[in-house]
């Protein structure tokens, strides 16, 4: 397991602390440029030649402008709000209730079949700094000797355990807790995480400070990241989405996705969207998978889709209990709330992951897709631009790896290639930035590789097999 010890602040971002905040957001813009400056010569040199050949440069020369962009954002205006005040809030932050000093917090569990990693997920759930903890886990019929587990930690550690005699699904196991849940704040985790002691306690401290804050996502590594070659290119990817992406999206207060590894939310910013979240179609059938997407979504859109989900449930106990008014949330991301996963150590459960997600992806785009552009352009382009790379990657994998060498092309597809290995060495280098000594970052290239030449292709397979789902975390 990898430790839970956070690791001292280096030497430069010390010096930075202690500079006047102005000051301090000035001097991050400058050595972030710097450190940029070689992608920006790159870019400066290809402009000219874009107008001659746009078919060939136009793609990379795309997705090198929103990597840069994404990396200076990221690094040149996030703040962890657990650790200091944001420097943007929005207008009228009178109109967002404030939590209390130390708000009761529910913090539910779904779990089926989880009989070798589930202890220690729960004794990390206990092991919460956080003080006023309701620790509630729902058992879906679980078969594997999971129960006997459950019993045994219910009588020692007086958690809450709701043992479902019908096997009903992760989204309507975990509504079933909310229904016992009494906490002022609802947070959530998987199964397959372990959490840092401060973690859930950090995530509080930010929605304290921060009331406009609806929901808050934490920091998620891989658990078994020396397992495999796949468990190590997973560690990388899996911070540069949380360090880079997530920062980004949470400088504009609307992270897209608050990740299940530890997904944080004011009880009044989604209790009334519930019975949606569990009731949840898409394309005429129920969408079966957990979606943490979609109740993302619920609190970013629902100054636009609030009412009519409500009325659409009016007589759900979710929505007759209280009626929470609608507002206009924030979502941050809090990089020092750290938990780790286990991610998929072999090729065919990793596909089935990657299958679900795309999936989720696909229907969320349905959804928070139809307002985002409402909430400003810094999270319109973060949004779309993201869905245009995906939405592309399986049309730039067929034209680069398939047409173009049919064609005698064969240097179109070294070009994206090295674009493609390029990519993923920045990334890389920017993981090293944010965890020296960890060699890790090699990884990043391969993953890079991976989700161009193989993943890419998946997005048309999940459309196609979109009703299909089953309630499965297993990564065996």
């Amino acid at each position: 397991m990898r430790s839970a010890a956070r690791r001292a602040p280096g030497p430069v971002r010390r010096r930075l602390d202690r500079l006047d905040p102005a000051i301090r957001h000035a001097a991050r813009r400058v050595l972030t440029l710097l450190c940029l400056l070689p992608l920006l010569l790159i870019l400066a040199h290809e402009a000219p030649r874009l107008a001659q050949s746009p078919l060939v440069l136009g793609y990379g020369f795309v997705v090198l402008v929103g990597t840069i962009a994404m990396l200076f954002i990221a690094y040149s205006r996030y703040d962890d709000p657990s650790e200091r005040m944001l420097r943007k809030r929005p207008r009228g932050l009178g109109t967002f209730p404030a939590l209390p000093s130390n708000p009761r917090v529910s913090f539910l569990l779904a779990v089926k079949d989880e009989v070798d990693c589930i202890e220690d997920c729960v004794r990390s759930m206990a092991g919460s700094d956080h003080q006023d903890l309701q620790i509630i886990v729902v058992d879906d019929l679980s078969e594997d000797g999971t129960r006997d587990v459950l019993r045994r930690l219910e009588a020692e550690l007086g958690i809450t355990v709701i043992y479902l005699e019908k096997n009903v699904g992760k989204k309507h196991a975990l509504v079933h807790a909310c229904e016992v849940a009494d906490g002022d704040v609802i947070a959530f985790t998987d199964s397959d995480c372990i959490l840092a002691p401060d973690a859930l306690a950090r995530c509080i401290r930010a929605m304290v400070d921060h009331p406009e804050l609806g929901a808050v996502s934490g920091h998620a590594r891989a658990l078994n990241a020396n397992h495999t070659l796949f468990t190590k290119m997973q560690d990388v990817w899996y911070e540069g989405q949380f360090r880079v992406a997530k920062a980004a999206e949470s400088t504009f207060g609307s992270v897209s996705c608050v990740s299940g590894p530890l997904a944080v939310f004011r009880r009044d910013a989604i209790y009334n969207y519930l019975p949606a979240w569990a009731g949840d179609r898409f394309m005429g059938a129920p969408f079966l998978f957990a979606t943490d997407r979609q109740l993302t979504g619920y609190v970013l859109g629902q100054r636009w889709r609030g009412k009519a989900l409500k009325r659409k449930y009016a007589d759900s106990p979710f929505v007759t209990a209280q009626d929470y008014p609608e507002r206009a949330w924030r979502i941050g991301y809090v990089q020092s709330a750290k938990v780790w996963t286990n991610v998929p150590a072999r090729f065919r459960p990793f596909m089935k992951q990657q299958i679900r997600w795309k999936k989720s992806f696909i229907r969320n785009l349905f959804f928070t897709g139809s307002f985002m552009w409402r909430r400003g352009l810094g999270p319109a382009a973060l949004f779309y631009g993201h869905v245009l790379w995906v939405v592309a990657a399986p049309l730039m994998a067929f034209r680069h790896l398939v047409w173009a060498p049919a064609h005698g092309a064969g240097f179109l597809t070294l070009l994206y290639l090295c674009g493609v290995i390029l990519k993923g060495c920045v990334w890389g280098l920017a993981f090293k930035v944010d965890n020296p000594g960890d060699t890790h970052w090699r990884y990043r290239p391969l993953m890079s590789l991976l989700s161009s030449v193989l993943l890419a292709w998946l997005l048309p397979y999940s459309l196609a097999t979109i009703r299909r789902g089953v309630w499965s975390r297993s990564l065996t």
